[in-house]
């Protein structure tokens, strides 16, 4: 619209008698829609010709003469387009928000479909790196940093950079992150895009994490584990109630006790000598164990408070039981409560499955009681596969432990190279008298 098209012109409209002014415009802010608004009352008469002049006098407050109209009428028309205008624009901008989509959005919708589908302890994790600003930690040990919220939270996802993301990770590594964490966050960052470039979500037309380098991680080291006899130390330990207190408990609370210690003791052979996860394990029912066949069946794990069907490696497996880790469960299977095939085979006091941190602070308690390496309970499950791999083949170990990719049974097969191997690579290398040899023709 042009300015001649928001020219006013006024109006002398008559109402019982009296006089007052209207004004009339071309709307820009409605194209160019015709507006009219009354102004006020009109300091007019009727002239001889019966045509609206200006009465005698001053023009009292409250009226309008010819004079003074027209400022008013540039004033009000004024306002009138400005609110206009600021409508227009407040619903433009509430229509390109509600086609916006934050990152914030796209992620809780991505973690919602997907603790649909993955482990619990997988969910969680990915939870942890989506936390916003200042959220409390689950158990009350200070406030969550949400870089990823903080950075990205409020962002159209259709207008993040991969220099942005770039930048967002050169910050984590200026902060002290290792690769392996910056590489955490930069994945969380890549599968919510991942999701949100599909032709059934969002479409969107690019993934900006993509062309963005991970971070270099150091090769994984060797596992430090512990052998045959520092494990047994540790059941010892455990069985004989080393790692606790002996004072201040009745005699009910003692029987209890002794019992605890009996079955964690079994516990750490279990894990040690079959290579099983922790979750499995405390998974695991008698209707799993074949004790005349020396076989366990793994099909399900206790993952971050919930059991779920299928262990983490994603698929169910049978794994044979060492003659130590057969004792344990008959030792077990013995007792007075709990044995029947939906029971757990290691249980809490009420029948119910073992406790997760309690287990490990009676681990730890009985490791340190007797002054064995600080090695979490994980180390037993790596010592079950880098024993094992002495003798094994790597896709036996594979199967063993329940491992998706044979690459991932790499680090244990290394235990075998490091004692057979290397026994024949000494032997190999072994100083020798020199043996005569057919030399080549002279030239």
């Amino acid at each position: 619209m042009s300015e001649q098209d928001l020219r006013s012109f006024l109006v002398v409209r008559e109402h019982k008698g009296a006089p007052f002014y209207e004004v009339k415009w071309y709307s820009r802010a409605q194209s160019g829609r015709q507006l009219k608004r009354r102004l006020g009352r009109a300091w007019l008469d009727r002239g001889p010709d019966g045509e609206w002049v200006k009465r005698r006098g001053r023009a009292p407050e409250g009226f309008l003469d010819p004079r003074t109209a027209p400022g008013a009428a540039d004033l009000l028309v004024s306002a009138v387009e400005g609110a206009a205008a600021k409508e227009a624009e407040a619903d433009a901008q509430a229509e390109r928000d509600a086609n916006v989509l934050t990152f914030r959005q796209l992620a809780h919708e991505w973690h919602s479909r997907l603790s649909r589908q993955a482990k619990p302890s997988t969910v969680r994790d990915y939870e942890v790196l989506l936390r916003e600003p200042g959220a409390q930690h689950r158990r009350g040990k200070g406030t969550s940093e949400g870089r990823i919220m903080a950075a990205f939270g409020d962002a159209d996802v259709r207008t993040v950079t991969p220099r942005e993301v770039a930048m967002f990770l050169d910050e984590l590594e200026a902060a002290g992150f290792t690769a392996r964490n910056v590489n955490k966050y930069r994945q969380v960052l890549s599968v919510a895009y991942a999701y949100g470039c599909r032709a059934e979500t969002y479409g969107l037309p690019t993934n900006p994490v993509e062309s963005v380098s991970k971070r270099k991680e150091a090769p994984a080291g060797g596992f430090d584990y512990y052998e045959v006899q520092e494990a047994e130390q540790l059941a010892s330990a455990l069985a004989a109630g080393e790692h606790r207190p002996s004072h201040g408990v009745d005699a009910e609370e003692v029987v209890a006790r002794a019992i605890e210690d009996a079955q964690d003791a079994d516990m750490v052979r279990v894990l040690f000598y079959v290579g099983l996860r922790l979750g499995e394990v405390r998974a695991l029912r008698w209707a799993d164990v074949d004790l005349d066949g020396r076989m366990i069946h793994v099909g399900r794990a206790i993952s971050a408070g919930v059991e779920v069907s299928t262990p983490k490696g994603g698929r169910a497996r049978w794994v044979p039981l060492a003659t130590p880790a057969v004792d344990a469960l008959r030792r077990q299977s013995s007792r007075e409560d709990f044995t029947s095939d939906e029971d757990f085979v290691f249980t809490g006091r009420r029948g119910t499955s073992i406790d997760d941190a309690a287990f490990r602070r009676r681990y730890k308690a009985a490791r340190d009681a007797v002054g064995l390496r600080p090695l979490q309970v994980k180390a037993l499950r790596n010592a079950a596969g880098s024993i094992a791999a002495r003798s094994a083949t790597a896709v036996e170990v594979r199967d063993l432990l329940g491992h998706a990719k044979l690459s991932t049974t790499d680090r244990y097969v290394a235990a075998r190279w490091s004692s057979e191997f290397m026994d024949r690579m000494d032997d190999a290398f072994r100083s020798r008298p020199a043996q005569g040899r057919t030399r080549g023709p002279k030239r």
